[in-house]
């Protein structure tokens, strides 16, 4: 693993294919604010030199198989930012960086707080 804050080079984000973010108009798409987060989130552990980005490209096109997959049989429909959670969190457990029991007791507390806790009135 690199230094933190050593690599300033940007991830090279697939235009085409199953990793490519959804875009519209060429401009990436975000449905919910925590699928902006999760990208940005992403790209800076990467920018710091937590993981290369083919080790998390690699993962995001397997947990767009398994999505896709899932959904043609008849489960929860694809949401392309559910598998790229999936792959971070896979990388995050499998690099030692974050486990998947504390990503789960942060997302409860997360999930916990008040509606526009972080907003000012």
């Amino acid at each position: 693993m690199a230094s933190q804050g050593a690599r300033t080079a940007a991830a090279p984000l697939d235009l085409a294919g199953p990793a490519a973010p959804p875009r519209r108009n060429g401009e990436l798409v975000f449905e919910a604010p925590w699928e902006g987060r999760l990208f940005g989130l992403t790209l800076t552990l990467h920018g710091q030199g937590h993981f290369e980005w083919e080790e998390f490209r690699e993962r995001l096109i397997r947990a767009v198989a398994r999505r896709e997959r899932a959904a043609a049989a008849g489960g929860a429909p694809f949401r392309y930012y559910e598998a790229w959670r999936a792959a971070l969190e896979d990388l995050l457990a499998a690099k030692g960086l974050c486990g998947t029991a504390e990503l789960d007791t942060r997302e409860r507390q997360l999930a916990a707080r008040p509606p526009g806790h972080d907003h000012g009135s």
